[in-house]
């Protein structure tokens, strides 16, 4: 494992998720996928049912998971069979990986502040997982496409836990998210900055020294476009699924959003990674 001791400083994004992220950080507290037994069974069973498949089909799968934060899922990853490679722009995280894991060689722990490290995982890769990453980076489709590139015919790519397109979700929707998120603030004793930063998010000025507005917030503004990327992610996989479900902190209020109001939250997965057509 390559030690953070002696890793570049990072850049200003992987210092505000270290400054979010820091140790001792939870984060099922505020991750609706980790937090609630519904979602995140369904991204554990959704891992184990691709990663199996891909081994069945080529006989192996290495995974990158890219933001993997304490490593919640990537005991699943290696539930089902994979040797993973698992990046992080904080830090203290990165450390934390490395300490869990450190006895496992089936897993290598990489600290990336750029987010989506061109130099990770450079060897054969048979699946790329993004677990609330995508809405973390400005560019995604971009980042998408590049590790795309990386993956080898009949691999697959998982994504889930990214904002809907917030022009695609319904004004109900929205308001609920929100008043459920300052309901999750008032739990947290927090209220007076949940406040502050959902009215300078109306306005639509954001701080890109605050980890509330930088990491809380996220870069995309608007969500993820989830047709956008599908349409991609449909040039090179054989097949692609796009499923959207409600997501918010609260377990009161993910209860009752999933009985009342429609999804603000997305997955996507993409299985049969096409052959390369070679010019």
């Amino acid at each position: 494992m390559e030690s953070p001791g002696n890793m570049d400083s990072g850049t200003a994004m992987g210092k505000l998720q270290e400054a979010a992220h820091g140790s001792g950080h939870d984060y099922a507290s505020g991750s609706p996928h980790i937090k609630h037994y519904g979602l995140r069974t369904k991204v554990s069973e959704t891992l184990q049912e691709v990663i199996g498949a891909v081994i069945d089909q080529l006989g192996e799968c290495r995974v990158l998971e890219v933001g993997a934060g304490h490593g919640t899922f990537t005991d699943h990853i290696l539930a089902a069979g994979a040797e993973v490679e698992v990046t992080e722009m904080s830090r203290p995280s990165a450390e934390l990986l490395q300490r869990r894991f450190r006895n496992n060689s089936a897993v290598r722990v990489t600290y990336d502040p750029e987010g989506v490290n061109s130099n990770a995982a450079s060897g054969e890769l048979h699946a790329v997982v993004c677990l609330s990453v995508l809405h973390h980076i400005p560019d995604y489709l971009s980042a998408v496409k590049n590790l795309v590139a990386r993956i080898n015919p009949g691999g697959a790519f998982i994504s889930f836990q990214d904002p809907l397109w917030y022009s695609r979700q319904t004004r109900r929707s929205r308001l609920v998210e929100r008043c459920a998120y300052l309901s999750w603030r008032l739990t947290r004793r927090s209220l007076k900055r949940g406040f502050a930063t959902s009215i300078r998010r109306i306005r639509g000025i954001y701080d890109e020294s605050s980890p509330s507005d930088m990491v809380e917030y996220h870069v995309v503004r608007n969500g993820v476009d989830e047709q956008a990327l599908a349409d991609f992610l449909q040039r090179d996989f054989d097949e692609v699924r796009v499923f959207s479900y409600w997501s918010t902190q609260g377990s009161i209020a993910q209860s009752i959003g999933e009985r009342l109001c429609a999804p603000n939250t997305f997955a996507v997965v993409a299985t049969g990674r096409k052959v390369v057509a070679v010019s």
